[in-house]
């Protein structure tokens, strides 16, 4: 189990692997910023996100790319707006990322690439240090020494302070970790992977092991299954013209209607919400530290902070765990 200690608000904060830094049960996710959120939307999130206790909020330089007119870095520039306007960069942790495709031969993580990509994203950011920065997906083509290398320069010269990886999968990261040791190179403190209540075998049955393992903490994305799990979308229908219809749409099956209708259940009896029991259970798993979640509305931003504080029994749990086997 991950140590907690108090934090703000009465939620117990957990460390991120081994770094140092700890965080409230709950990130952030920065990809609305800019796409689904508009700046003066996402000032507010991030006002109300902070002001209710949470302090992690993770982005990456290639949101929101896939937006017609964007290049990426739209969420790190909103995201370093709101930064210098709040004046709350000492009450956040920022986390970004770095590895999409950026356009041309910007992408993956050989030394050069990562160089000019933590300095764009310090500049958009408007900070001088990057508290976890992320490999955003795995580099097969560079040498796991040259890209430890690389970050382990990044953090000596001040510009990093731990680092992370995401979409890697269980053997990659198990070499990760083994090459870190074998050269005395910094470690990835944390894995972000995809990993909902609906989204289960890819992560718990060889990474989350490792993790345990390793004290390497998890910060899972689409913790809502891109919406799904907040019950919003029960019918083909419902997803007409949303921004994540292709996605959340996967799920409509019969095994998804089963996680809806306990879901359901759980929060009727608790008097709380899909969304906020999805949250309770996925960061209760072994070695989770804080689910990434986004909203674009105050509204959705408190279904998910109740999340944070919702206790669930061992029944309750078991109960859920049998609805998503």
């Amino acid at each position: 189990m991950q140590t907690a200690q108090p934090g703000h608000h009465g939620l117990q904060t957990r460390e991120l692997g081994r770094s140092g830094l700890w965080v409230a049960p709950l990130a952030f996710g920065g990809n609305v910023f800019g796409w689904t959120a508009d700046e003066t939307r996402s000032f507010e999130l991030l006002d109300a996100f902070v002001d209710a206790g949470g302090n992690l909020i993770d982005t990456a330089d290639v949101y929101s790319r896939w937006v017609p007119g964007h290049s990426g870095g739209e969420s790190e520039t909103i995201l370093g707006r709101w930064l210098a306007r709040s004046g709350k960069r000492d009450r956040v942790l920022i986390a970004t990322k770095a590895g999409m495709d950026m356009g041309g031969e910007n992408k993956g993580l050989a030394p050069a690439h990562l160089r000019r990509s933590v300095d764009a994203s310090l500049r958009r950011l408007g900070i001088d240090r990057i508290d976890l920065y992320q490999a955003h997906v795995d580099d097969a083509n560079t040498p796991l020494e040259d890209t430890l290398g690389t970050f382990a320069d990044l953090i000596r010269e001040g510009k990093v302070r731990a680092i992370g990886a995401s979409n890697h999968s269980a053997a990659r990261l198990g070499e990760a970790l083994a090459v870190s040791a074998r050269l005395g190179l910094p470690r990835y403190e944390t894995l972000q992977p995809l990993y909902n209540l609906a989204d289960r075998t890819g992560f718990e049955a060889e990474l989350q092991p490792l993790c345990v393992a390793q004290g390497v903490s998890v910060i899972p994305y689409f913790s809502l299954a891109a919406g799904f799990l907040s019950g919003k979308y029960r019918r083909p229908e419902d997803l007409q013209g949303r921004a994540r219809a292709a996605r959340a749409g996967a799920y409509l099956n019969e095994r998804g209607l089963q996680i809806l209708a306990a879901l359901d259940a759980v929060s009727a009896r608790l008097g709380s919400t899909p969304t906020a029991v999805s949250i309770a259970w996925l960061r209760d798993r072994p070695a989770m530290a804080a689910p990434i979640a986004s909203a674009t509305t105050v509204e959705q931003l408190k279904d998910l902070l109740a999340g944070m504080h919702l206790v669930l029994d061992a029944a309750t749990v078991a109960e859920l765990d049998a609805a998503s086997a």
